[in-house]
């Protein structure tokens, strides 16, 4: 019997340094996508996923993102007394249920494998979903729960995966495919950012994950991979084999929201899905066309 999919754990410890000087006192993901900031995204699109614990793998000068999904006191008071109904309505949904937000400090930047350890005893032997929030999805059904909806239908680890320019894969973590079903393929290894020459295929993993609580176990021998990190994607291939392992490639976009262009372009693209935004959107657009 399935166990099943309650939590989600969001490595948000990154310095952010391709957006310096702006991430100098702020958090990268705080960074705002229209109105909402990219974290917010991410927990929502988990929650619709039937996520109900989050945890939050931080560093120094990131208490703002557990701040953005506590209660406000002072500003509901005021938007009360001004009866602005729907902001405060706005600001009570975005609201976790007490006790269902924890935080781990990464206390240095020793890759994503790592972050995903210091988030162990959250994790424990359940399954758990992992979002980065730098991938900002613009998806009619929640991208988690695509994945979500792929883990009870094979068990196992499953993991978002897109095709790309095969000059591009060496940034990304790459699956070599078993067998190719067309929305679901089965995996029979993984290779973090291959030489382009050695790639195994152009199907890349992007930031979303559902994965057995047994990739701690190889995790926690802190072998260093690609960049000299440890790697979550080493640790990932040391379940293929013994678990199910499937790639999904989910309806929707992705903006990587970790380099300039494409945070850029996720403005553009999230103002133009907002029917009180897009007719201003498309006069801007048009005057630098």
């Amino acid at each position: 019997m399935l166990k099943p999919l309650r939590k989600a754990v969001m490595p948000v410890a990154g310095l952010g340094t391709r957006f310096l000087p702006a991430t100098k006192t702020v958090a990268k993901e705080m960074l705002p996508v229209v109105d909402r900031p990219l974290i917010q995204y991410a927990v929502d699109e988990a929650r619709a996923a039937g996520i109900e614990q989050f945890c939050f793998v931080t560093g120094r000068g990131k208490t703002a993102i557990v701040e953005q999904f506590d209660v406000a006191y002072e500003l509901e008071r005021t938007l009360e007394e001004r009866g602005k109904a729907r902001e405060l309505a706005e600001l009570r949904a975005q609201q976790l249920a007490p006790g269902s937000v924890i935080t781990t400090r990464q206390q240095v930047p020793m890759g994503l494998g790592h972050a995903i350890w210091c988030a162990r005893h959250f994790i424990q032997d359940e399954p758990f979903a992992i979002l980065l929030p730098d991938d900002l999805m613009m998806c009619d059904v929640s991208c988690t729960k695509q994945l979500a909806d792929a883990y009870k239908e094979t068990g196992g680890n499953v993991v978002a995966i897109e095709e790309v320019p095969r000059e591009r894969v060496n940034r990304y973590g790459v699956i070599d495919i078993a067998e190719d079903k067309g929305r679901l393929v089965s995996v029979k290894g993984l290779v973090e950012k291959p030489p382009v020459d050695q790639a195994p295929s152009n199907l890349t993993i992007i930031g979303r994950y559902v994965l057995m609580p047994e990739v701690i176990g190889h995790l926690a021998k802190m072998e260093k991979g690609a960049g000299g990190e440890i790697q979550l994607t080493d640790s990932m291939a040391k379940l293929i084999g013994t678990q199910p392992f499937h790639g999904v490639r989910y309806e929707g976009r992705r903006f990587d929201c970790g380099d300039k262009a494409g945070y850029l372009e996720a403005q553009v693209a999230f103002a133009l899905a907002r029917p009180d935004l897009a007719p201003a959107m498309k006069d801007i657009l048009a005057r630098y066309s």
